[in-house]
């Protein structure tokens, strides 16, 4: 052994000597693994426990519940983690790719969820007959489906408008596609994607009801989770109920804020686009706790090596490439027989949709479903203006302030979470008590849930700001209505884009449990696509359910073809820093 060897002994033995806080890391840590392991050994019962151990209305079966949600949501998110970073990145670095996958992106968001569990639930029961990980899985498909979407456009968003000059740093360093996707693409992507995870998680809880509570024509499956809880408080009238539900999901929200959520935003500051020293910065007592740790702070350090060695593999993906190739004719030739293989391929959809349905259905249903989806589009159309108005000065009030932001953040994510089943017996006895207009008065419904993905895009904008500009505008005296033109509305534009998108296709997607409203034995509807396809879904009838969904994909990608493409186009070409 030589005397460097002698000298660095000391150093590891003193750095692997535990302190108080890696006590209290450690007890944290072991706390998750034991109820992620509980959680997960639910999932492999066999179904017949779901009769024998039916959803209880006691609450003393709640913890037991959040959990078993909580994980599904969890699962969920990881998923829609992965599925963003394909999905984005291909649409962002390949322009043929992104010419189907964007369009197939706004289709996706509108689907309704129960559009997806229409056609996935006997798939994954399934895969795993008479156990109960196949209704787990149709569950958490059925959270993916609300999480994932807005998540792929934040980052997509992002990929896209990666300031010149960071784009010219890459460059100069000589980044492979892969060195260049882990050290600016992603670390530029974070602020958005972070607040975009917090609205899926949200999102995820807004769907709950109908994903752990799932009828689909004769097949009925009920998981035990807080969702089942709310839809069975729901159908007995049980108040009480519905308020242990809104605690415990206060509590949850509170405790994965607090645990998961406020460490990555305080860690994820640091990658803030500026060129000057931010001002006050996210803190989190969690992220403190680590960074204090001596013993798993050493140990974690071949981890973080693996993860340096990981980043900086140099791998020249073959999608990296966003400009047009060197020689013309090849690329149109090439263009040309995409295009074509697109029109083939929407041809054939078109064709096997028209098929299928032509069989049991004639031109005064397609019409009438027409017919339903206007009205949604102008609900649609009123609410995103309305929630604009609203959220967006309030979102760019919280940005700007980190401090009050870190407060408002397990707020906004409650209120996000907000299933909008909960409001059902308000809005019902409301509606029925003083007679008014069904069609007018679930409306709000539609928005109630998705209103905040604009309020956390804002938000998250807001926060990405970079220091230097909004001391610029200090500098030039840019106050009142010339500072939210001349400074944030440039500077947040993509951002509210982003939400507005998402926003406008979560408003189709929830106009399925807006439109129709149940409080006992009191059932209000609304004319509307929504109500079309859950009427239809309850009913078992499946050609109904495609057209209602197919009318809602086609408006919904008009609807962003014409306006907010457009205005996409238009930031990333004229607001784009740097």
């Amino acid at each position: 052994m030589t005397l460097q060897d002698l000298r660095v002994l000391p150093a590891w033995r003193e750095a692997l000597r535990p302190n108080i806080w890696d006590v209290v890391a450690l007890l944290l840590v072991i706390g998750a693994m034991v109820l992620i392991v509980y959680g997960g050994e639910q999932t492999t019962l066999p179904l017949s426990t779901l009769q024998v151990a039916p959803v209880s209305l006691d609450p003393i079966h709640l913890p037991a519940y959040a959990l078993r949600t909580t994980l599904r949501m969890l699962l969920a998110i990881v998923c829609s983690t992965v599925f963003t970073f394909v999905y984005a990145t291909l649409a962002a670095k390949s322009r043929r790719a992104e010419l189907v996958l964007i369009p197939l992106l706004d289709i996706l968001q509108s689907v309704p969820i129960l559009g997806f569990l229409t056609f996935t639930v006997v798939f994954f029961m399934n895969l795993f007959p008479g156990n109960l990980l196949g209704a787990e899985l149709a569950c958490v498909f059925a959270i993916f489906t609300s999480q994932a979407w807005n998540m792929t456009f934040s980052m997509y968003q992002s990929m896209r408008n990666v300031p010149k000059d960071l784009d010219e740093a890459a460059a100069s360093f000589h980044l492979s596609g892969w060195q260049r996707f882990w050290r600016l693409d992603v670390p530029f992507a974070m602020p958005g994607l972070i607040w975009n995870a917090m609205m899926s998680m949200s999102g995820g809880w807004f769907f709950v009801v109908a994903s752990e509570a799932i009828t689909v024509g004769n097949t009925t499956v009920t998981l035990p989770g807080v969702g089942s809880y709310v839809a069975l408080a729901i159908e007995k009238q049980y108040l009480v109920a519905i308020g242990y539900a809104l605690l415990t999901m206060l509590l949850v929200i509170l405790a994965y804020d607090q645990l998961l959520f406020r460490p990555i935003v305080a860690w994820a500051d640091k990658f803030r686009f500026e060129t000057t020293a931010s001002g006050d910065a996210p803190t989190s007592w969690m992220l403190d706790l680590f960074r204090r740790t001596r013993a798993l702070r050493a140990l974690s350090r071949p981890f973080a090596a693996v993860n340096r060695a990981f980043s900086n593999l140099h791998v020249a993906l073959p999608f990296r490439f966003r400009t047009e190739p060197r020689y013309a004719p090849p690329s149109r030739l090439i263009d040309a027989l995409w295009f074509l293989v697109i029109a083939l391929g929407t041809a054939t959809a078109a064709w096997e949709a028209y098929d299928y349905l032509a069989g049991w259905l004639g031109l005064g249903d397609v019409l009438a479903a027409f017919g339903y989806g206007l009205i949604t589009l102008l609900r649609v159309i009123v609410l995103i203006a309305l929630a604009t108005l609203i959220w967006v000065p309030v979102g760019v009030w919280i940005g700007l302030r980190p401090k009050l932001a870190e407060r408002v953040q397990p707020l906004a994510q409650f209120l996000a979470a907000f299933p909008a089943n909960l409001a059902f017996p308000v809005f019902v006895v409301m509606i029925v008590r003083f007679g008014l207009n069904a069609n007018i008065w679930l409306s709000p419904l539609m928005i109630l849930g998705t209103q905040w993905y604009i309020l956390f895009n804002v938000i998250a904008g807001a926060s990405a700001f970079p220091s230097d500009l909004r001391e610029a505008a200090s500098s030039f005296h840019l106050k009142g209505w010339r500072w939210w033109t001349k400074a944030v509305l440039p500077g947040i534009f993509p951002y509210y884009i982003t939400g507005a998108i998402t926003a406008s296709g979560g408003s189709w997607n929830a106009s399925i449990v807006a439109e129709v409203a149940s409080w006992g034995d009191t059932h209000l509807s609304s004319a509307g696509l929504g109500a079309y396809i859950a009427k239809a879904t309850e009913a078992g009838d499946f050609p109904r359910v495609v057209l209602g969904i197919a009318v809602m994909c086609i408006l919904v990608t008009l609807f962003n073809r014409l306006l907010w493409r457009p205005l996409y186009a238009f930031g990333e070409r004229r607001l784009r820093l740097g």
